[in-house]
Parts: C-alpha cells; structure tokens; sequence
C-alpha cells in the first residue's frame, strides 16, 4: 500500500474485506461489481437491467427473488452517483442470513476503492469477489535490510506498516590477533578464510530472503565500522542486490538492533513507508505530552470536547480500538441521545439506551444509528479540516499509542 492512500479510507475497506471474506449465499445470488472510472453509472445500470430479466429464468423461487432484489438494491445504490467517481466504484450486494437458513436480508456495501479499478467486472456468485479489492491494499515497497559486522548480520524487511527481522547469522570469527611472529600470521590468515566464509554465507542468505523468498525493490546495508563497505566493494553480494542498495549507513549495531537503528536513522530514504509515517506521528505526540505548551491531548472527552469547537489538527486512533458510535432518536420529538461504546459495554449500554424512555415526551419508539466510531470520527473531523490517522497496532508505535487509550490529538492552539 502506498502512503497516498489515506488511512482512513484504508482501514475502511480492511473492515469490509474482513467481514464479506467469511460470508456465503445460497446458490449464485451474491452480487459483486467492479466498475472503473471509465464507465458510465447509465452504461452499468442497463447492463444489471438486462441481467435482472435473464434473473427471471432461475427456476428456485427462493434463488431468484434473492438475484433479483440484489440487482434492484444495486441499480438504486448507482442512481446515488451522478457520475463514476474518480477511482471508480466497487459494490457488494446480496441476501445474507441474519439468524441462520431463512433469515435472509438483502445487505448492500458500496465502497469508493483507495486505488482506480482497471477493469469492469459482474459476478453473481456463491460468495463475494475481493480479490481485487485485496491486491489494492497490497504493500507496493518492499525494502530490504541488512545490518552487518565481523561478528553478526541481520537481514529485516519494511513495507507498510510492517517491520520485521527475518534472519540473523553469527559469524564465528575471532578478534583480531595481538601477538607477533608466525603463530600470528597463521592466526590473520584463518580469520581471512572465516571472514570470506561468512560474507559468502550472508550473500547466499541474503539473495534466498531478498529474491527468491519476498523480492526487494530497494536495499539499505547498514553496520559499524568498515565491515559493510569491505562486504559490498568485494562484491559478495549478488549483483542483483548490488544494483538493489540505495544506502549504507553506519550504525551503532549490527543483527536485530542494527536493523532497528537503520530504521530510525533512514528516515529520508524510507520517506513514504507508512511505518515510518507513524513512527514520525507517535514521536510528535509523546515529545508534544512531555513539553509545558504542548499540544498534545489524549481522553475522549478531552479530544470530543475540542473537536466540537474546531480546535483539533490531528487525531491518532488505533486501528483495532472498536467502538461503535450509537445514536437513539426519538421519533415522536426528534430529540437524541448519543454515546460512544466499548466492544465490552456494547452489548448492555445498546441495550439500556433503547429500552429508556425518551426523558423529552416519554415515548418510546426510537430510532437507533450505529455508525463505526473511527468512520463518524472521520466525518465529524472533517467538518472543521481536522484530518484523521489510522495508526496499525502492529507495531512498537501503535502499542505506545494503546497505552494512552489508543485515542489522541493535537490541538491547534491552547486555550
């Protein structure tokens, strides 16, 4: 995934892609229609036309009515679109059990993808297509990094939001020796073999993990002293790889720690790498709580309270915090209660919320909202510019984040 594709956007379709990749019709009656940018909503809406006549010759009653209350909910959510949108457009449609066999409602999910459809595609089968949605979300930059001294090597690779260390190898060479005369001589020449030995071993190790294993698009040798330059000069490595490197840099440490060293100090280079990005914002955050005028705030309340006044720049969410933002209206004096609810308190605040009597007029029929918190965030946010990051949980950045609620913001002014 590039950086340019905004988190939000990306953690919405994740959600999505998770919750359809476990869900089955009965029969061929799951609509899935990819449309690219390209494509007129009128050319597509008469394609679905046509095939909700051909829908008339499926001899199961259950069966068609299922197809065609699918394509007739897919053609009323196109009429929304005035035109393709720019990336193009992706909607799921079909009857899902809500209960088990029997239960069946026609559910409906229209997505604006991060990346432009490239071909037209309609499917009515047993299950949802997402393939193609998936591979949007696939990780473009592949880096490679090597960490290396006479001692140690640690090979590692970052892409998006993931950092990881996929080999470390020992090398088993000696000090160099203090003594004279010939003992010291034969001592310099053994280390020499076991020196080519190991460079030969990380290079064979290297090209099966940064070719053959998870190809690279770029590599950084990083390592103390002269080792790394001596390793690439002496051409070891691969000349596939050779071509790879993009920076050496010198480090404190080699293997694992190295690894992580060159993370921090290859800022530039990684310079669109999500991971990176986040890193960046985390750091920003925890020097912002430790300064007297920092920005800095992190507490629902806090962060809510400056967003209904238009004084937050950023909010930082994590990923997996699942909330679920609950809005009960009701109908008779259209007055509402809102609330935002934990995965824990779900369940019984849902349930206290709709079974209360309305405080205004004591009715109590009531209309109930549930909007994923992190996407009412990112509309609420909007409204006054304030933009939203998605940080991945994944990482060392996205636990700090957790430790402080996994919910936080920069304002734009104290006061």
């Amino acid at each position: 995934m590039s950086s340019n594709i905004d988190s939000v956007t990306t953690y919405k379709v994740r959600k999505v892609l998770k919750e359809l990749s476990t869900k089955k019709g009965r029969g061929t009656e799951l609509v899935t229609l990819y449309v690219p940018p390209k494509k007129s909503i009128h050319e597509v809406i008469g394609v679905l036309r046509d095939e909700h006549g051909t829908a008339s010759n499926i001899k199961s009653d259950i069966t068609r009515n299922h197809v065609q209350d699918a394509l007739v909910k897919t053609m009323q959510r196109l009429k929304l679109y005035k035109i393709t949108p720019q990336n193009g457009l992706v909607i799921f449609c079909g009857a899902l059990p809500t209960n088990g066999p029997g239960s069946e409602f026609v559910f409906i999910y229209d997505i604006l993808p991060p990346k432009e459809v490239q071909t037209y595609l309609y499917r009515c089968d047993d299950h949802f297509h997402l393939e193609i949605l998936r591979d949007m979300l696939r990780e473009e930059k592949i880096i490679g990094l090597l960490s290396i001294d006479a001692t140690e090597a640690g090979m590692g690779i970052i892409s998006g939001t993931s950092f990881e260390v996929i080999d470390e190898l020992s090398s088993g060479v000696g000090g160099k020796h203090r003594a004279g005369g010939q003992s010291a001589r034969r001592f310099e020449r053994l280390r020499e073999m076991n020196l080519t030995d190991y460079y030969h071993r990380i290079a064979n190790h290297a090209v099966k993990s940064f070719l053959e294993d998870i190809p690279i698009q770029a590599l950084i040798v990083s390592g103390p002293g002269g080792t790394k330059d001596t390793f690439l000069k002496q051409e070891y490595l691969d000349y596939r790889l050779q071509k790879k490197v993009v920076a050496v840099l010198d480090t404190a440490y080699s293997g694992s720690e190295g690894l992580r060293e060159t993370v921090d100090k290859a800022n530039q280079i990684l310079q669109g790498i999500r991971i990176v990005e986040e890193k960046k914002l985390i750091q920003r955050f925890l020097s912002e709580t430790t300064s007297q005028n920092g920005l800095a705030i992190y507490g629902t309340q806090d962060i809510m309270d400056s967003l209904q006044k238009a004084n937050v720049e950023l909010i930082l969410i994590s990923e997996d915090l699942d909330w679920t933002y609950l809005k009960v209206i009701c109908k008779s004096c259209k007055s509402a209660k809102e609330k935002v609810l934990s995965r824990e308190k779900y369940v019984s605040e849902k349930q206290n919320l709709i079974t209360t009597s309305c405080s205004t007029c004591s009715s109590t029929d009531q209309e109930i909202v549930e909007i994923d918190f992190i996407e009412y965030l990112a509309d609420l946010a909007s409204e006054s510019s304030a933009k939203v990051e998605v940080i991945s949980s994944k990482t060392e950045e996205g636990a700090m984040l957790k430790s402080f609620g996994g919910f936080a913001a920069f304002k734009r002014y104290n006061g």
